[in-house]
C-alpha cells in the first residue's frame, strides 16, 4: 500500500525516486508535512482526514484508519488538524507507525473495514465501539450522538453487537455510551454537557423548543422546562459581533418570558463538575 499515491498527497521519498520532484524541490516548494515522511500540495485543505489520507499511504495490509479519526467519514469530524491520527492493525501485524499516529492492536476482520476516498477506514459500527473504548466517556457519547444524527451509524446495530459481545473487552463501556446517545444533540460540547448532567442524576431536554403563549420563541440546547431553566453552549461563532447581537437579543427574549439562561463557553468545558454545581443551585432556586 506504501507505493500508491493519492492525489496530492504523496510519500517523499517516493515523489523523488519516480522523478515528480527533487529533494529540493520538496523543501522549497511549500508542501505540507503530513506526517514524517508524507507530503500534501499546499492548495488542499487541511483537516484531519487530509492527515489520515497521509497515513493511510504507510499503513501495512489490513490495517485501516479507526477510532475518532474513523469518525470524521461517519458524521462525526470532531478531531482537529493535529491530533494523532488513531490506526487499528490486526494482531500478528508489527507495525508502530510514525510518531503522528496511535496505533491499536485488536482483531480486526476485512468485513470491519470500509474505503472512503481512498483511504482504508473502520465501518461505523467498528469506529463506533473503538471510540467507546478509546476515549472518555463524554467524548465518545459526543461522537456516537453525531455519528446516529448524521445517519452513518444505527444505534440498533451497535446495541445488538454490544449484546452479543459478552466478555469482549470494552463491552461494557460500550452498553453505558450506547444508553446514552440522543442524536438530539447538534455539537460535541453540548453532548458533553448533557452527559455530565445525566451522570449527576439530572434530565435535561436536549434542542427544547421555548413557546409563550403558544408562540415559538427559541429553541434552546439544553432545558429543564418546569424550571424554566435553559443551558446554552456558545462556541466561537457566537463571539462573532453580529452573532453577539443576535444572541443577546434572543437571551433577552427567553428572560422576559421568564427563563433563567446559562451561558457556557469552551471554557466552562474544563470543569464540568463545576457546571452541574451551578446548575443544581439554579434548580434549588
Amino acid at each position: 500500500m506504501s507505493g500508491r499515491l493519492l492525489p496530492g498527497v504523496f510519500v517523499g521519498s517516493h515523489a523523488v525516486a519516480a522523478g515528480l520532484l527533487t529533494r529540493r524541490q520538496l523543501r522549497e516548494r511549500s508542501y505540507r508535512r503530513l506526517v514524517h515522511g508524507v507530503y500534501a500540495d499546499p492548495g488542499l485543505e487541511f483537516d484531519h482526514r487530509l492527515r489520515c489520507a497521509g497515513v493511510a499511504l504507510l499503513l501495512p495490509p489490513g490495517a485501516a484508519v479507526a477510532g475518532h479519526s474513523a469518525a470524521a467519514w461517519h458524521g462525526a469530524p470532531f478531531a482537529r488538524p493535529h491530533e494523532p491520527v488513531s490506526v487499528v492493525r490486526p494482531r500478528g501485524v508489527l507495525w508502530q507507525g510514525p510518531r503522528d499516529v496511535r496505533v491499536h492492536q485488536a482483531d480486526l476482520s476485512p468485513a470491519d473495514v470500509e474505503w472512503h476516498d481512498d483511504v482504508p477506514v473502520t465501518s461505523a459500527v467498528r469506529t463506533a465501539w473503538d471510540v467507546v473504548a478509546w476515549e472518555p466517556l463524554g467524548t465518545a457519547v459526543a461522537a456516537l450522538d453525531a455519528m446516529v444524527r448524521s445517519g452513518a451509524l444505527v444505534l440498533s446495530a451497535l446495541q445488538a453487537v454490544a449484546a452479543e459481545g459478552a466478555g469482549r473487552k470494552g463491552v461494557v463501556r460500550v452498553r453505558r455510551a450506547a444508553g446514552l446517545v440522543d442524536p438530539r444533540a447538534e455539537s460535541a460540547p453540548e453532548s458533553r454537557v448533557r452527559v455530565a448532567f445525566v451522570l449527576a442524576g439530572l434530565a435535561p431536554v436536549p434542542q427544547y423548543e421555548v413557546r409563550d403563549r403558544g408562540s415559538f420563541l427559541a429553541r434552546v440546547d439544553l432545558a429543564f422546562p418546569e424550571h424554566r431553566l435553559a443551558v446554552e453552549y456558545e462556541g466561537a461563532h457566537h463571539f462573532d459581533g453580529t452573532q453577539i447581537v443576535r444572541d443577546d437579543a434572543r437571551i433577552a427574549r427567553l428572560e422576559a418570558a421568564g427563563w433563567r439562561v446559562l451561558r457556557l463557553s469552551a471554557v466552562d468545558l474544563r470543569d464540568l463538575d463545576a457546571v452541574v454545581a451551578r446548575v443544581r443551585a439554579a434548580l434549588a432556586r
